[in-house]
């Protein structure tokens, strides 16, 4: 039923910018983007209410990420800029009637879309 596409996944050098999208369809909800890089446990990255009236980041991307959603569009963006090499990660998009940073508060999740960010 409910459906969720990432895309915009790339190699891209440090300071570039990068701009991920989630195509979502079976309803609206509050999204996350969540990453996961090769042995390390998936990390929460930002999260935008249903409405797109709150957001919240992890710090480690404070000032550089900015979570973005077009209901009209069904889509939910992640604008990464100023990108670093530890921002390599598959990067998921998740869906919650809730509003949080935990992944257990997710019930639908993407398939998820590489950055790789290399010099």
């Amino acid at each position: 039923q409910v459906q969720l596409v990432e895309s915009g996944g790339g190699l891209v050098q440090p300071g570039d910018s990068l701009r991920l999208s989630c195509v979502a369809s079976g309803g609206i909800f509050s999204m996350g983007w969540f990453r996961q890089a090769p042995g390390n446990e998936r990390e929460f990255v930002a999260a935008i209410m249903w409405n797109g009236n709150k957001q919240y980041y992890t710090e480690a991307v404070k000032g550089r990420f900015t979570i973005s959603r077009d209901n009209a569009q069904n889509t939910v963006y992640l604008q990464m800029n100023s990108v670093k090499p530890e921002d390599t990660a598959v990067y998921f998009c998740a869906a919650s009637t809730r509003f949080g940073y935990a992944a257990e508060i997710y019930d639908y999740w993407g398939q998820g879309t590489q950055v790789t960010v290399s010099s």
